[in-house]
């Protein structure tokens, strides 16, 4: 079988992707991936560093293999990704555990660092964050009938709490050409839901064509036969245009689901974060985007305890959230980031950010309940994930749901994994849609 090595991939959908490169990089030189890392001569831990919570899970897992090569159960251990580029000079010394480290710009160079490490080498493969993005093919690793698409990296963006532009680099742009070329591959082989990624699609283009080109780039993504759903993550409120949301409406192969990120609603607040825009025109947005697209299922991701946020502004994000009625809501306590603008600002306790997180939870839940028991009795296309032999049943998404992050559809049926099914939904529990499938 030659040489083996494991894969643990944390963190984002993006990070995903460059496993998926990393993956395809090994497979071509000859390297056969293992589902289990005891036994392996290598294993890499493709990390995230964005918060503390991200953080800990990586040295968790970097700490765990370490202890696998001191038995002797691993031989190697390489850690790319998010962590090894914002500790880059002090990874090594802080774990001495790990015998290569690679940045966010040299996922490309994985089997270098392989090469090195059979030749006793301690590779630190680190290139320009800002580099263009590379365009390296991919083993994909979810499905059987959908995959993220990636259309930028970086983000230019550079709200007060997030670390993001200064780990993974200013925004760039693929070109339209090499995005489509995947798209078109990525049908040919079956994948049916496009999840168009990046940390902000809503600025697609602006560095390469010096205008947004998102509702152009879905348009030509609607025309490749074998695509059927197109689903967008993440669009800032302050980038949206007439283009962009008569394309949305118009394009059938856009699941009417939206991903946008907020943070939060008071003026004072997005302004210290160096968010773009007015609570105000946020309102005005999300009631344009309802009246334009019917039926349309909102997500959006909270802060809770961001530096400024007393009780008055926060009750004033729980009034905007009792009145907005959002479908789909992550919601996170504020983590003082080292490094960024927010770390150095006057902020709530970790206890009390907690609870106002939770509290947004409690108000969010009989909301997202409701919507689930709207569907009952009514029939929903699903998207076929897999066969669950302890339920006897199939477990499928529809429209509303984001894999990972949403709920899904279980049901009974005689469906096809990866293939579409006409699903009568007869229930709901804990944000999981029951039913059975429909007759055509």
């Amino acid at each position: 079988m030659g040489k083996t090595f494991a894969l643990i991939s944390l963190g984002c959908a993006k990070n995903l992707v460059n496993s998926e490169q990393m993956l395809y990089l090994l497979d071509e030189a000859g390297y056969t991936l293992v589902p289990d890392p005891e036994g392996a001569d290598f294993c890499i831990i493709n990390t995230c560093g964005f918060i503390d919570a991200a953080k800990s899970e990586a040295i968790d897992n970097i700490l765990e293999m370490a202890e696998l090569k001191k038995e002797g159960k691993l031989g190697g251990l390489i850690v790319t990704g998010c962590l090894s580029q914002r500790y880059q000079d002090s990874i090594l010394e802080e774990l001495p555990e790990i015998d290569a480290i690679l940045g966010i710009s040299s996922f490309g160079d994985i089997v270098k660092a392989v090469q090195g490490l059979e030749l006793g080498q301690k590779p630190r493969l680190f290139a320009d964050p800002d580099a263009p993005v590379e365009e390296i093919p991919r083993v994909v690793s979810t499905g059987p009938s959908w995959a993220y698409l990636r259309i930028a990296e970086g983000c230019s963006n550079f709200c007060a709490f997030c670390a993001i532009p200064y780990i993974r680099g200013h925004y760039r742009s693929r070109s339209m050409e090499n995005v489509l070329a995947e798209a078109r591959d990525l049908a040919a082989h079956g994948v049916k839901e496009l999840i168009v990624i990046a940390q902000d699609i809503t600025r697609y283009g602006t560095d390469l064509y010096g205008h947004r080109c998102l509702a152009q780039l879905c348009r030509e993504l609607g025309k490749i036969e074998g695509v059927e759903w197109i689903r967008l993550h993440y669009l800032y409120p302050d980038q949206f245009d007439e283009e962009l949301i008569d394309e949305i409406a118009r394009n059938d192969k856009i699941v009417k689901y939206l991903d946008i990120p907020i943070q939060h609603i008071n003026d004072a607040i997005l302004k210290r974060m160096n968010r773009k825009g007015t609570g105000d025109e946020i309102r005005s947005l999300f009631k344009t985007l309802r009246e334009r697209i019917p039926g349309l299922v909102l997500r959006t991701s909270l802060i809770a305890g961001l530096p400024g946020e007393g009780e008055a502004e926060f009750e004033e994000l729980c009034e905007f959230l009792r009145e907005a009625k959002i479908e789909r809501a992550g919601v996170f306590p504020f983590s003082p980031e080292e490094g960024t603008p927010a770390a150095k600002m006057a902020h709530c306790d970790e206890e009390e950010a907690q609870r106002r997180a939770d509290l947004i939870l409690q108000l969010q839940q009989p909301i997202m309940d409701a919507f689930c028991e709207g569907f009952v009795g009514q029939t929903l296309r699903v998207l076929v994930d897999h066969y669950d032999e302890d339920e006897q049943r199939w477990v499928g998404r529809c429209y509303a749901d984001s894999p990972d992050i949403d709920g899904e559809v279980h049901f009974e049926g005689y469906a096809r994994e990866g293939e579409f099914a006409q699903v009568r939904i007869t229930g709901t529990e804990d944000g999981i849609l029951y039913g059975e499938e429909a007759e055509e």
